[in-house]
């Protein structure tokens, strides 16, 4: 059996050799942000995301998840930020969600990590997991931890060389391994992102109200979309990377070396009246293996009706007159009404006014009662 140091630098260079940037190493001991975890979700700043209400054992102490476990191995992988200067008719995607779905990438390298620190211990047999995002795992405060970075004013883990443009993964095991040193908080006075954020979502640094969170907005929340929060919106039809995109650690962004991180060509051109017009079939090939297929069609075109309505163009009139005429998902009629009466004018009225008497919906007749009355009544 090697030793702690002998099997922890070999890890690390077999981790680069996998094309992972980043490499710390934690104790799996019991986690002290388990509880400030506990009062943001008391506080109710979740929103519907009920699902990080269970487990909320396993989430405070590692070994929960693997008995025995002394260490905690947390890797990141670099991606490409994208332009920030987009036309308000194209749609706008977090980068991260532009290449492949990072789950099957981090989780296929994280087993040839794990096999190869098996092999290395032979005929020991360490227990281990590895976990890429879905798991009941505190991710950020053990890569803090493990010296990846400080989770930052906007509660992105943030690394002094390579800025917070990348993806993380983890592995639990029952090895001895030598921990590296926690992070240091750099933020100091800076505040531009909790400036730049349109949605008001940090109701204090370090703390996230992702009730207001345009990532949130797009991806989690499955119903409508807050009225007043809406026109704060732009652009974004999935996800968001403003408070990145302001962070002074990020003005010289780490290249991203995974070719599937890359942006995808068949998503270069984001033309919102073209997503508009995606059936079913389309939109499941154009997001196949990629993170914007998590929304369901349903709740992406609900988001490109609001980008449309806040793209402030007549061109973006014909898809919304589309979408709320002949599409079937109520939700994204009730948002293609709402943008229409953003962009108003004599087309956009008379197309509201022919829907008020063929809609039957409920919510959707609301909106299209609410888009009809002029603006400051």
């Amino acid at each position: 059996m090697p030793s702690a140091a002998k099997l922890s630098a070999d890890l690390r260079h077999r981790a680069a050799q996998l094309g992972f940037d980043l490499v710390g190493i934690t104790s799996a001991d019991p986690l002290e942000g388990a509880e400030f975890y506990a009062r943001w979700m008391a506080h109710g700043y979740a929103g519907e995301m009920h699902y990080l209400e269970r487990n909320s054992d396993k989430r405070a102490d590692p070994r929960q998840l693997v008995p025995g476990a002394r260490s905690v191995i947390c890797v990141g992988m670099h991606y490409d930020p994208t332009e920030d200067d987009v036309d308000a008719l194209q749609g706008r995607v977090a980068s991260y969600a532009l290449g492949d779905d990072y789950h099957e990438l981090i989780k296929s390298r994280l087993a040839q990590l794990w096999q190869s620190l098996q092999d290395w211990t032979r005929p020991e047999q360490p227990k281990g997991r590895y976990f890429v995002d879905t798991a009941p795992v505190l991710e950020r405060e053990l890569a803090a931890r493990a010296g990846l970075g400080w989770w930052g004013k906007n509660t992105c883990l943030i690394s002094s060389k390579r800025g917070s443009y990348f993806l993380l993964g983890e592995i639990v095991s029952s090895l001895e391994l030598q921990p590296d040193s926690p992070a240091t908080d750099q933020c100091g006075s800076c505040t531009r992102c909790l400036d730049a954020c349109p949605t008001d979502a940090f109701p204090e640094p370090y703390l996230l109200d992702a009730r207001r969170c345009i990532s949130y907005l797009t991806i989690e929340l499955k119903g409508a979309i807050p009225h007043e929060l809406r026109s704060e919106m732009g652009n974004w039809v999935f996800g968001c990377d403003i408070c990145q995109n302001v962070c002074p650690w990020n003005h010289q962004p780490t290249a991203a070396r995974e070719p599937s991180l890359a942006a995808r060509p068949t998503l270069a051109d984001r033309s919102l009246e073209g997503l508009a017009r995606l059936n079913v079939e389309e939109f499941r090939k154009l997001f196949r293996r990629n993170p914007v297929k998590r929304p369901k069609r349903r709740g992406f075109l609900r988001n490109v009706a609001v980008a449309l309505g806040n793209s402030g163009r007549a061109e973006a009139i014909p898809a919304l007159v589309e979408l709320l005429e002949h599409e079937e998902e109520p939700l994204v009629r009730a948002h293609a009404a709402w943008a229409l009466g953003q962009l108003g004018g004599s087309q956009a009225t008379v197309t509201l006014q022919r829907a008020l008497v063929a809609e039957t919906d409920p919510e959707v007749l609301g909106e299209i009662e609410a888009a009809l009355v002029p603006a400051g009544h």
